[in-house]
């Protein structure tokens, strides 16, 4: 089972995009725990005024999830994958809502500018190939003290916690993908999960990026140990 990367990676999106929202919503928890992550932000109010990047909105669960808990945030949401895109922007949004299509690693050349209060990014780090220049991007893309919100398969380090991220995944999801014609997709997401960073290791790329009040916090239920959220200001660089 290999890692796919930048266009393959797309690629495997765009075909499993007709089938993706079915999967996920048979994860239990998994829009409550994205309403769970961007509530940890700590945004004042309903958003009245703020600016928040959505990076790697995918079908939008997690636009979805932004918008309920910031009703009144104006959102920019972005994906690298074409047909991703398409389903998320095929749904009913407010006009405080666009998408844009870009990879994270070229948002600028995309028009996507700052500066943004807040940057939202779910299930993203782990399928960018430099997730360090990501979050450098991502850091000069928003005010001073900006929050930093992510949402990743980071598993704790602990051998139950990988035992129960492989069962999960290769003994459910695999062969449900596979009868849909996306194991490939699916396989890098067993990969992709067991080779990214501890969440340990994730609060510390966090840190030498610039980040500050850095947290990881678990998310309950049987992803106790395998996903986090994490969340952080944009600190100063300056010595």
């Amino acid at each position: 089972m290999t890692v796919l990367r930048d266009a393959d990676l797309a690629t495997a999106f765009d075909h499993a995009s007709r089938t993706y929202d079915a999967l996920t919503a048979a994860n239990p928890g998994y829009h409550a725990h994205l309403r769970r992550s961007v509530r940890r932000l700590g945004l004042p109010g309903r958003g009245e005024g703020l600016r928040v990047l959505d990076l790697g909105c995918g079908t939008g669960a997690s636009t979805a999830a932004i918008r309920s808990v910031l009703p009144a945030a104006q959102v920019t949401a972005v994906d690298a994958s074409a047909g991703m895109l398409e389903r998320a922007a095929a749904k009913p949004w407010a006009k405080t809502v666009s998408f844009v299509h870009a990879p994270a690693e070229r948002l600028t050349e995309a028009g996507v500018l700052g500066p943004f209060d807040a940057v939202f990014a779910a299930y993203l780090m782990r399928n960018v190939a430099d997730p360090d220049a990501v979050l450098a991007q991502v850091r000069d893309l928003m005010l001073p003290g900006g929050r930093l919100g992510v949402h990743e398969y980071t598993l704790s380090g602990r051998r139950r916690d990988r035992a129960v991220w492989t069962l999960v995944v290769r003994g459910m999801v695999q062969p449900a993908a596979r009868a849909l014609g996306d194991g490939p997709l699916y396989d890098h997401l067993w990969r992709s999960a067991i080779d990214f960073d501890t969440a340990d290791r994730f609060a510390r790329r966090l840190r030498a990026a610039g980040f500050d009040h850095v947290r990881a916090l678990p998310l309950p239920g049987w992803q106790t140990g395998i996903t986090h959220t994490f969340v952080a200001r944009r600190g100063d660089l300056t010595p």
